[in-house]
């Protein structure tokens, strides 16, 4: 894909799907969709962040986090830049 660090995405993909006590024919993957920040690429995956910290951390010993997602390259559907 060779997409840009930082850069905002849209992305449909396939989600994996999970059942239980059901007629398991009928269970296939749904078509999701996001939209975030691209954090991560390598040649299986990207990793899409929804939510970060927006200012830096006056504390160094804090925490980095942020929430998202990690989506394998094969589900990937469509991917198109937010402007």
């Amino acid at each position: 894909m060779n997409l840009k660090i930082g850069s905002l995405l849209y992305i449909r993909y396939r989600d994996h799907v999970f059942f239980k006590d059901v007629r398991a024919e009928g269970c296939k993957p749904f078509v999701r969709e996001t939209i975030g920040w691209l954090d991560y690429e390598d040649n299986e995956c990207i990793r899409v962040v929804w939510e970060r910290f927006s200012q830096p951390h006056i504390n160094i010993e804090a925490t980095i986090r942020s929430t998202g997602l990690v989506i394998l390259k094969k589900a990937i559907l469509e991917v198109k830049p937010v402007a």
